[in-house]
């Protein structure tokens, strides 16, 4: 069975304002501790992976996956999805700015790739894409990701 990224969203946000790629990591990581998949020091981490290694995590043009190590911070599983208003840049020349930061908690590294191989399969679909970026409420978030899963 293939992984459902909407029965794992915990957290949707949309429209949401950020003054920079940092205020974004944290609105997700807010998420992600708000539902109990994590604590807020993963928030940290999550910040402290991108100081560290660089833009890595914009994935797509437009798309941040927000994620650190599986570590005591991770409690469970977890994804939180955060619109922003306003694209903010986080330094990748070839997909900044990011207007969509997902953010994920993965107790280990098959949870990690489960959700990339879902992740993947949204990201190459263009007019669900397209529905994503428009969607103005948790539920539009949701009913286009039901739509793929209901179609895959």
């Amino acid at each position: 069975m293939a992984f459902n990224l909407t029965e794992a969203l915990s957290s949707i946000v949309t429209q949401a304002n950020a003054a920079d790629w940092r205020a974004a990591i944290r609105l997700a990581g807010d998420g992600l501790a708000a539902s109990g998949a994590t604590t807020e020091t993963y928030t940290d981490e999550m910040i402290a992976a991108v100081e560290k290694h660089g833009p890595y995590i914009v994935i797509a043009p437009g798309v941040a996956l927000a994620h650190s190590r599986p570590s005591p911070a991770v409690l469970t599983g977890g994804l939180s999805w955060v619109s922003l208003a306003t694209p903010v840049e986080f330094g990748n020349a070839a997909n900044d700015p990011v207007n969509l930061v997902i953010g994920l908690a993965a107790v280990d590294h098959d949870a990690h790739l489960q959700v990339m191989r879902a992740l993947a399969g949204v990201l190459s679909n263009s007019s669900a894409m397209e529905r994503l970026r428009a969607a103005s409420t948790p539920d539009d978030v949701r009913a286009v990701l039901g739509d793929l899963a209901a179609a895959s």
